[in-house]
């Protein structure tokens, strides 16, 4: 049996899965990228190759992607965050669609045509708003762990609005509603609001809306939200969090294939 690894290194946390030669996941893993990628990418590997017990010697292709994609010694090649969202998330959707992948550092808006192909993008750069590093720093403001803000948002009574654009001002403006007396319930939801608005003005969907990576994974709520904002479902695929991880191994079998 061959194996194919994709390895999606961003700003944030690294994730990598290895498939198998039908393309089902048979070991993941994540950790936190850190200062070295080189080193989070190895042991990324280390643990996915134990947990699906399988030998180094197996592995037919890597291919990596993500901020510090050109940080993989072992890597076969490489693809853009963008490309390998885009294929792990067709691999679900076989139809048209557009993917939001909400990351750490930035958001991107992906549509693609009903065979999988990229028909335009938009990416989010401006500041770090409409992202998970602006999450993390409302908890932070917050003074509680991130993972929090979802159970918290759900038991928001009303809805507060953060105006600010810019990342740094809007912690500013939640010390300001902490100070007024606003409940952490409502802010946290104010927060998603925030990320919810960021995410309409790249642009509109079209096809089946789909939702990867970890702030779409762990925050139910702010899925929901998206999918009332653009007036429709949201999908989110399995292992949500690893899409972009998939999406490379999944390239990284296909090319391993054209090249017998």
């Amino acid at each position: 049996m061959k194996y194919f690894c994709g390895i999606d290194i961003g700003a944030s946390s690294t994730k990598l899965v290895l498939i198998d030669e039908n393309g089902q996941i048979v070991a993941k893993s994540i950790r936190r990228s850190g200062v070295n990628y080189a080193e989070a990418s190895e042991r990324c590997l280390e643990e996915a190759l134990s947990a699906a017990q399988v030998d180094r010697s197996q592995i037919a292709a890597s291919l990596s992607t993500g901020y510090g994609r050109d940080n993989v010694p072992w890597s076969d090649g490489k693809r853009t965050e963008i490309a390998c969202h885009g294929k792990g998330a067709y691999h679900y959707v076989r139809d048209r669609l557009t993917v939001i992948d909400i990351g750490a550092q930035d958001s991107k808006l992906i549509h693609l045509d009903e065979q999988g192909n990229r028909i335009n993008f938009k990416m989010n750069r401006k500041c770090a708003a409409g992202t998970g590093a602006f999450l993390e720093e409302i908890a932070l403001r917050l003074d509680l762990p991130v993972d929090r803000l979802n159970g918290l948002a759900e038991n928001a009574t009303k809805d507060v609005s953060l105006g600010s654009f810019c990342t740094v001002f809007a912690a500013t403006e939640v010390l300001s509603l902490i100070r007024q007396g606003e409940t952490v319930e409502n802010i946290a939801k104010g927060a998603f609001h925030s990320v919810v608005k960021r995410i309409i003005e790249m642009g509109a969907a079209d096809g089946q809306l789909v939702m990867t990576g970890g702030v779409a994974a762990h925050n139910p709520l702010l899925v929901q939200m998206v999918g009332k904002a653009f007036g429709q479902d949201v999908f989110v695929p399995p292992h949500a969090q690893f899409v972009g991880a998939f999406g490379a191994a999944l390239f990284a079998r296909e090319e391993s294939e054209e090249t017998g």
